[in-house]
């Protein structure tokens, strides 16, 4: 016999009045601050689209699928079936959803149909950060990280590859149409010419589907490097151009390569991504993400992804993103030695920024030179002055900061929420979904500094 008392514990009991769903959860719960939030957001990008269909049951309504979407991305549930789970098994998505329960499909169309109005909502928030007083952009931290692609790497083939495989694929389907005429010709002499003639064999079929995707891969390896030479050959006049104005005589320019390299890559699953070297030091087929951060609070300013592995051409688009996000320039802009290059550190459109990028990789425990004294040399190249400007106390100290400003911001998008690889393909459904990640990262931002964040929506809605 139990002599120990416990709580009440009744199953199966059943509630005379249902209560409110707004009781289920605490008032200071994301999904309310999310639920605010979003009221506060312009939907008709979204909503426009619905004006005109008169075909089909009425849509879930726009506010209740986005609250939901973001809801779980910043609770790094990513997956349109495990939303559908979540919307079904928990308490705040349902607290959301308001007693619909769009199912998987639903919330997957949704998000591939409004993907460029969803990525518009990181302006937004961002907004409202700045209202809030939460970007100062006194310091800003640009960073890249390798996020893995919808798409194996085992599914790519190097142009060398490619060029083998073409004629060797080319002469078995030749060989195989051969050897088909040569059987139809001896079965309409033995049965007559009442067959169609036109069925290929399964293996045949595959072969050359086989073939035409070998063919369209070299085509379009070929197009970039072609895009490519043209890229180098106008930089070249360019430079040629300067040089001429400055009085100088231009070094001879080595031609553009008009062909792919041997080993450059093509994946058959996502053509436009590219195998990358993570931060691990392994080979993963990859898009670059980018992300300015603030210091005051870590909010991402401005956020990209490109198929390029390198981080040095993102160093003026993100700058330039950056003042158009926000209305201004930032004051301070701190990135690693990827980002360095004498365009990027003289390019006209970040001329206003003060510059603390590194210009080389430092080995962990190499001792800092002595901070330099007097004024700087005039004959310095711009390396060299970038160099001397971070071995001052001052540029060390600025440039200490930025891991800590940018890498926590990297590190909850990766570690805390668990976005470590890409659900879409291709590049422009690649962007929108790291805008989608990226302004989850703002939400959780705002929601951390909620009475500064409540008081602009007050006033906004009231």
């Amino acid at each position: 016999m139990h002599t120990k008392e416990y709580r009440p514990y009744h199953p199966r009991q059943v509630l005379l009045l249902p209560p409110s769903l707004q009781e289920w959860l605490p008032d200071d719960h994301l999904a309310y601050f999310i639920d605010d939030l979003v009221e506060h957001f312009d939907l008709q990008a979204i909503e426009a689209t619905y004006e005109d269909e008169l075909r089909g049951g009425p849509p879930y309504h726009p506010a209740m699928m986005v609250k939901l979407l973001l809801y779980a991305y910043c609770t790094g549930v990513y997956s349109s079936r495990r939303i559908a789970t979540h919307v079904q098994e928990d308490v705040a998505f349902r607290v959301l959803a308001a007693g619909n329960a769009p199912d998987f499909r639903t919330l997957s169309e949704f998000r591939r149909r409004h993907l460029d109005a969803l990525s518009g909502l990181f302006r937004q928030v961002l907004e409202v950060a700045q209202q809030a007083g939460l970007v100062t952009l006194r310091h800003v931290a640009l960073d890249g990280t390798k996020l893995r692609a919808n798409a194996s790497k085992h599914k790519a083939m190097s142009y060398d590859r490619l060029c083998k495989e073409e004629p060797r694929l080319a002469a078995e389907v030749a060989e195989m149409f051969r050897r088909a005429e040569e059987i139809d010709a001896a079965e309409d002499a033995a049965y007559g010419p009442d067959r169609r003639g036109d069925e290929l064999p399964e293996e045949l079929r595959h072969r050359e589907s086989r073939l035409r995707k070998i063919r369209e891969a070299k085509a379009a390896l070929e197009a970039q490097a072609r895009e490519k030479a043209e890229r180098e050959r106008a930089a070249q006049a360019a430079k040629a151009a300067q040089t001429a104005i400055e009085g100088r005589t231009p070094r001879p320019a080595k031609p553009p390569r008009e062909t792919p390299e041997n080993r450059m890559q093509y994946n058959f699953t996502d053509p436009e991504s590219h195998i990358m070297k993570n931060a691990d030091g392994a080979f993963v087929q990859a898009y670059n993400a980018q992300v300015a951060v603030d210091a005051a609070h870590q909010i991402i300013v401005a956020a990209d992804v490109t198929a390029q592995p390198a981080d040095a051409p993102q160093l003026v688009p993100m700058a330039t993103a950056i003042a158009e996000n926000t209305g201004q320039a930032p004051a301070r802009l701190s990135a690693d030695a990827g980002y360095f290059s004498e365009a990027n550190v003289t390019a006209e459109p970040i001329q206003a920024i003060d510059l603390y990028i590194a210009t080389g990789k430092v080995k962990h425990g190499t001792p800092v030179p002595p901070a330099p004294r007097g004024r700087m040399p005039a004959a310095l190249s711009v390396k060299e002055r970038m160099q001397r400007k971070l071995r001052t106390k001052a540029g060390h100290a600025v440039y200490r900061l930025r891991k800590a400003i940018v890498e926590p911001a990297i590190g909850q998008i990766k570690g805390a929420r668990g976005f470590t690889h890409f659900l879409l393909r291709g590049h422009v459904k690649v962007r929108g979904e790291w805008s989608l990640v990226t302004t989850a990262h703002n939400i959780c931002r705002l929601f951390a500094a909620r009475p500064r964040v409540d008081a602009v929506l007050r006033t906004a809605i009231g």
